[in-house]
Parts: C-alpha cells; structure tokens; sequence
C-alpha cells in the first residue's frame, strides 16, 4: 500500500512539472496547472467509476477520463489540442512506467518490467520524433502534433498487438481489446496523416 502510494505521488509529481514545462513557452502556469488538475480529476473520476461499477475496465475508464479532463481544459482555456496531446503523451508515460516497475519490484512480475521498457522504449521515441519530425519529407506541414500522436498510435497498436496472443492480460477487456485498441490506434494515426496534409 505505502509503495502504490509512493509511486502515485512521484507519478504525480512528474506528469505535473513535464505538462508544464511541455506548455509553458504557449500558456501562464495557472492555465496549465488548472488543465492538468482537471486531467487528474478525470484519472480520479474513471478510478472510481472503474473500482465500482466496472473492475475491468479501469484502463479504458482511466483514459476517457484523461480525455475528458483534457477536453474540458482545452474548451475553458482556449488551449490548442495537439500541444495539449502531446504534452499529455510526454507527461503520462513515465507515470505509467513508474507504477510497471514499481509492480514488477513489489510482486517480481516479469510482464510489469516489460511494461517498464516498452514505456521508457516509448519515451525515447518521442524525444526522438520531437527533435526530428520536422525533417520527415512526408510529414509536409511540420505542425505540432506528430510526436504525441504517433507514440500513442504506437502505444495503441502494441496493445492490440499483445491482446492478439495474451487476451486476458489485467488490463484488457477479454477478447474486445484487439478491436478496441486497433480503433483507437487508427484514429491516432488517422490524425497524424490529417496534420500531415496540412500547411502552415
């Protein structure tokens, strides 16, 4: 318990400074802070409602509370959605990360370590694609957008990848994962390609 209490405060703490420092150039910090508490309320909200009415789905009930959290931020602020993506994908990886290897060392779970190194694998490509995105010949418009929705596609896609061969992994929703996850990979990459046609 004082261990998942630990790590939620440190996740916590992290995706706090990262949205910040993700946003800060664009927006004042009480409109960040505002928008990333919001968020946090969402992740809040879906814990609840995931724990009470619906115990396995507290991954998808989590993440349309990170969406709706988000959405209602944008809405109040006047925030821009792909800046507000993008930090969000930066911000929450290490949190997810952090609470996989803090499970792997509690329980010695070989699955939450590999959970580990494919959230730092992820984290890495983002650095990656944040440096570098502007310089892809097919990715014309240069626009904001390309790192946070790709490595979400990517995130998305392993997931429908894993369900494939391991259905009845904690986190998915039984066979319905492929098909849930696959959409929402498609949509992500769908926005890329869109972003992609675009001209500043």
């Amino acid at each position: 318990m004082l261990t998942t209490l630990v790590t939620a405060a440190v996740g916590i703490f992290v995706f706090l400074y990262l949205f910040w420092r993700r946003l800060k150039d664009d927006y004042s910090s009480d409109m960040i802070f505002s928008a990333s508490f919001l968020v946090l309320a969402g992740i809040a909200v879906g814990l609840i409602v995931s724990r009470f009415f619906a115990p396995a789905l507290w991954f998808w009930t989590e993440f349309l509370g990170v969406s709706l959290g988000a959405a209602v931020g944008i809405l109040k602020f006047r925030l821009r959605a792909f800046e507000v993506i993008e930090a969000l994908a930066l911000s929450l990886l290490p949190w997810v990360g952090l609470t996989f290897v803090s499970d792997s060392i509690s329980h010695s779970s070989l699955p939450s370590f590999l959970g580990f190194v494919v959230c730092a694998a992820l984290l890495a490509l983002f650095v990656y694609f944040d440096k570098h995105y502007k310089s892809f010949s097919w990715y014309a418009s240069g626009r904001v957008g390309f790192s946070g929705l790709s490595i979400l596609g990517i995130f998305f896609s392993l997931r429908a990848l894993v369900a494939i061969f391991f259905p009845f992994v904690l986190s998915f929703v039984g066979k319905y994962e492929v098909l849930i996850s696959g959409i929402a990979a498609f949509s992500f990459y769908f926005l890329v390609l869109n972003l992609a046609k675009k001209v500043i």
